[in-house]
C-alpha cells in the first residue's frame, strides 16, 4: 500500500475494485472520469469486483442517481469480476477497502503485479481509509462516498496532471 514508489508520469489507466462492482466502484469510476475531463486528462478508467456475483449489471440504482445529481455520467459502466489480464493493462489498481486490497493481492502472481495495488483512499486529508459500503444503509452513505471520492480524485489526479506537465 505504499504509494511513495509510484510513478505519476505513467499511470494512463487506473482500475477501481469493490467486492461487488455495483456501488463504490462504479461511482469511483465516474467521479474519477468527470474529474479527468475537467482536468484535460486523458485517462482511461474501468472498475470491477472481486465477485462475480453482480456481473453484467448496471450500478446501483441510488448510487448512480447520488453520482448524477452531481453532474457524473455512469453510462457504459457494467458490473463485471476483475481478471488476471486487469494486472497487465491496468498501471493503478486501487481497492475500496482492505478486504478488496487483501483478494488483489492474492491474486496477483507477481510482485510487479502487487506494485500497482493501493487503496483508493490514499490521496487527500480524509478521516477514512476504506471507502464504507453503502449497500445496505440509507442514501447518507451515497453521498459520504461521493464525497470521499471527490477528495480522493482531486488529490491523485492533481499528482498526475502534476507529473504529466
Amino acid at each position: 500500500m505504499d504509494i511513495h514508489h509510484l510513478n505519476y508520469r505513467q499511470i494512463n489507466r487506473i482500475l477501481f475494485v469493490c467486492m461487488g462492482n455495483i456501488c463504490r466502484s462504479p461511482t469511483a469510476e465516474a467521479v474519477f472520469r468527470g474529474r479527468a475531463k475537467k482536468l484535460g486528462l486523458s485517462l482511461q478508467f474501468d472498475s470491477a469486483g472481486t465477485i462475480a456475483h453482480h456481473q453484467g449489471e448496471q450500478p446501483d440504482q441510488r448510487s448512480a442517481q447520488a453520482g448524477r445529481n452531481r453532474g457524473y455520467d455512469f453510462s457504459g459502466i457494467t458490473a463485471r469480476k476483475v481478471t488476471l489480464a486487469d494486472f497487465e493493462q491496468f498501471d493503478l489498481i486501487l481497492a475500496a477497502d482492505k478486504q478488496n486490497f487483501t483478494d488483489l493481492q492474492q491474486m496477483a502472481t507477481t510482485d510487479t503485479q502487487r506494485q500497482k495495488l493501493a487503496m483508493m483512499l490514499q490521496w487527500g486529508d480524509l478521516p477514512y481509509s476504506e471507502v464504507p459500503d453503502p449497500y445496505y444503509g440509507g442514501s447518507k452513505g451515497f453521498e459520504l462516498v461521493l464525497d470521499l471520492l471527490e477528495e480522493s480524485a482531486q488529490q491523485l489526479l492533481r499528482n498526475i496532471a502534476t507529473a504529466k506537465r
